[in-house]
């Protein structure tokens, strides 16, 4: 039995949260003694009767005697006399924290007792969960699992008591989260104490009604649901409203503008504006729940889903339309918000990608209906209409979004800033922050490597400049071209190798004129886009995992339809057919400015180990990591070069394919721009090439997806942890893989 982390805990105060913890630390094992101190004699005696505690006390300094971890679960207003009480009783390193719903009238009580250098282990914290019963025999050992607990640890607080602080909640299976004082009561002031203080007045207003019964006889579900706060314990919130004072009228301040603008479009039944207000908080609410809904574990880079692909035998067969083009779709919303009139788009790709682009321009003002099937509709504000966001946008793990954004906003007459996930804020922006400095552009990333978080002061006086790519990107030359939309003059980019152009065509399908002169692309600024309608072509570089799947297994037959076969993006389809790939391009078409076609991959032949062409490079970026599945199946070596760039993307994804190739039993050696993969296939045989094995994913969607195709020829169990990315770009992904045959499981970690 490991040690316990605490020899005994004080408890001053034993409500729902001081029993709900106690519980814990003795399902867990955490303290040698659990003691507390409360007026109540008969919760002292239930406590010890439930056997959540071996002493009860009436005086807390009996309890707090030789306690290594005092707990305040008390009233916050409370605090400064019991800190007064302790004080000159409790052992030098003992660690006291609370549990209260503010924080800084907390400290302010303790600098009072304690003057201006605080206890070495004094950390406020406050655990986010509740029920709807109190007392001591409402505890749950289970009360705080999947729920938020805010620490906000003080310029005096010891690291190794917040570490202890951290590890005793984790227990309960709680997220931890430390945030200073401040932010923690703006935040809860919005959060939680604005919507008890909302339901409390409603209730109150319609209570003093005449009509008062009829008014709670007949109210909705909705009444029931935003008014059931108000049952809480009105002692509480008096204290709270109080102790928060400051923050709260702030959050109360803003509520009034709010209804106030609101009140004012329904007076002038403004329809347009009403609409627009009312969708953008309701995709607010669901694109922020989505969006963190299975992140606050990944930002601290622990896994919280994994896939886990079972041997044996496999076919991998049917027609399939995989999602949307992700670099369309962030550009049908980029461009459709900044053009004149209305832009429709179908077959947008609802990832989390491309929706945070989406939500970036809603909070920018564009009234943007949908995504419902695919469906979004673009209400344009036109090249002068974008309004400053209130705060940061956040960029989720979408570096498309950022560099291309970055570009947009350093041309407005506002300031921004822009953030991201764990895995984009590892990501270079200074290839995009340098041209735009060139043109004028205030901007600024992140430390030594130019990494996010990026802020951009607004400048509407950019110059235009022509611009040689050091490195082919697709992403730095959009940004340097938008930015170029609002620049006084002619901007031009020469690449060294052609790169996907779907931002040119789809500023000429909005009606602005591109030039392109061989790796020359150049446009004149002061211009303006008119709306229009987009279908967005299937994503190739989805549609790759199916091509790799199918090409390495026999007799697989795999029909993708309607995949957009930009020839800045068919790379993939040309290296397959040149290691022998069994692969027809078929009705060929266009869509919304985008070729488009279905490819047809069969399993009939055995791949063969190729020099990877170097011109392919840049219209295969993405898709590399699937090739090197392919390539490891294939009959011979294999060579990549020229491709630096893959060490820059959501991962270093030569490494980590590398890595994950060996693990499998797979002989490769990475290099500084490629990798040479020795391929295990033989001419005529499709048994099994790959070991099972562990796959560390590093939260990168590709090599997550990648390594699941290898799933098709393995003798043992492959595990790929790290997957939850993968809705970033294919959101059905597993579904789909099952359809075509892939024994494929998906669990949280």
């Amino acid at each position: 039995m490991s040690q316990p982390l605490f020899n005994k805990v004080a408890f001053i105060g034993l409500g729902l949260i001081g029993s709900s913890l106690a519980r814990v630390i003795i399902a867990e094992n955490l303290a040698k003694q659990i003691v507390a101190s409360t007026r109540s004699v008969k919760t002292l005696e239930d406590a010890k009767a439930l056997g959540i505690i071996s002493e009860g006390y009436s005086n807390p300094v009996d309890a707090v005697k030789d306690s290594d971890l005092i707990v305040l679960a008390l009233p916050v207003r409370a605090t400064q006399k019991i800190l007064e009480t302790i004080q000159h009783h409790i052992l030098p390193n003992a660690i006291i924290t609370d549990v209260g719903s503010t924080k800084g009238n907390v400290v302010e009580a303790a600098h009072a007792v304690y003057g201006a250098e605080l206890p070495i282990g004094f950390v406020p914290g406050h655990p986010i969960a509740g029920a709807e019963h109190t007392g001591v025999h409402a505890g749950k050992v289970d009360l705080f699992a999947n729920h938020k607990v805010i620490l906000t640890p003080l310029p005096t607080s010891a690291p190794w008591a917040v570490e202890k602080l951290i590890r005793l909640w984790q227990a309960a299976k709680a997220e931890v989260i430390c945030m200073d004082v401040e932010k923690h009561d703006e935040v809860l002031a919005h959060t939680s104490h604005l919507p008890h203080l909302m339901a409390f007045n409603l209730v109150e207003q319609l209570a003093n009604r005449e009509d008062n019964l009829d008014i709670f006889r007949y109210a909705a579900g909705g009444f029931r649901d935003f008014s059931r706060i108000a049952a809480s314990d009105p002692q509480m919130w008096h204290d709270i409203f109080f102790a928060n004072k400051k923050a709260i009228l702030n959050a109360v301040d803003g509520f009034e503008q709010q209804l106030a603008q609101i009140r004012h479009l329904i007076e002038t039944e403004d329809s347009n504006a009403l609409m627009g207000l009312l969708g953008h908080a309701q995709a607010a609410r669901q694109h922020f729940n989505h969006m963190l809904a299975k992140k606050p574990l990944m930002e601290k880079n622990n896994v919280t889903q994994q896939f886990t692909i079972q041997p044996g035998p496999k076919s991998f067969q049917g027609k399939f339309s995989v999602p949307g083009d992700k670099s369309v779709s962030h550009r049908s919303i980029m461009f459709g918000a900044i053009a004149e009139g209305t832009t429709h788009v179908t077959g947008f790709l609802e990832g989390e990608d491309a929706l945070a682009t989406l939500q970036a321009f809603r909070d920018m003002g564009v009234n943007i209906e949908g995504p419902k099937n695919g469906e979004v509709t673009i209400h344009g504000v036109g090249m002068h209409g974008l309004k400053a966001p209130k705060g940061e946008l956040y960029m989720g793990n979408s570096g498309t979004s950022m560099r291309l954004l970055s570009g947009m906003l350093s041309a407005q007459k506002f300031d921004s800033v822009m953030t991201g996930d764990a895995s984009l804020s590892k990501r270079p922006m200074e290839r995009i922050a340098k041209p735009l400095r060139q043109m004028g552009a205030q901007i600024q990333t992140t430390g030594e490597r130019g990494t996010p978080p990026v802020s951009i002061t607004g400048n509407q006086n950019l110059q235009g400049i022509h611009y040689d790519l050091p490195m082919a990107s697709a992403q730095v030359k959009s940004g340097i071209l938008l930015a170029g939309l609002w620049a006084q003059g002619e901007t031009s980019v020469t690449e060294p190798e052609p790169t996907r152009d779907h931002s040119e065509r789809m500023l000429r399908a909005f009606g602005y004129e591109v030039k392109t002169e061989g790796n020359r692309i150049s446009l004149q600024g002061g211009g303006k886009l008119v709306g229009t309608n987009i279908q967005v072509p299937s994503d190739i570089s989805s549609a790759a995992f199916f091509m790799v799947g199918a090409a390495i297994t026999e007799g697989s037959d795999v029909t993708l339809e309607a995949v957009g076969i930009n020839p800045t993006r068919t790379g993939v389809i040309e290296i397959l057919k040149q290691m022998g790939a069994d692969l027809s391009v078929e009705n060929e078409r266009i869509a919304g400015g985008e070729p488009i076609a279905d490819i047809r991959i069969k399993g009939s032949r055995t791949l063969k180990g190729i020099h990877m062409p170097e011109d392919q490079v840049p219209l295969a970026i993405d898709e590399f990591p699937a090739l090197f599945i392919a390539a490891a199946c294939a009959e011979g070596q294999t060579i990549l070069t020229g491709a630096a760039e893959l060490r820059v993307k959501e991962s270093d994804r030569i490494q980590v394919m590398a890595d994950g190739l060996k693990i499998m039993g797979i002989d490769c050696t990475p290099t500084d721009d490629g990798i040479i993969i020795e391929g295990k296939g033989k001419s005529g045989e499709w048994g099994a090439i790959f070991n099972g094995g562990e796959i560390e994913s590093h939260h990168d969607h590709r090599i997550a997806m990648s390594f699941s195709m290898a799933g098709l020829r393995t003798s043992g169990e492959i595990k790929i942890v790290g997957t939850e990315t993968v809705a970033t770009s294919f959101p059905t992904f597993t579904q789909l893989s099952e359809q075509a045959g892939l024994n494929i499981q998906v669990s949280e970690a």
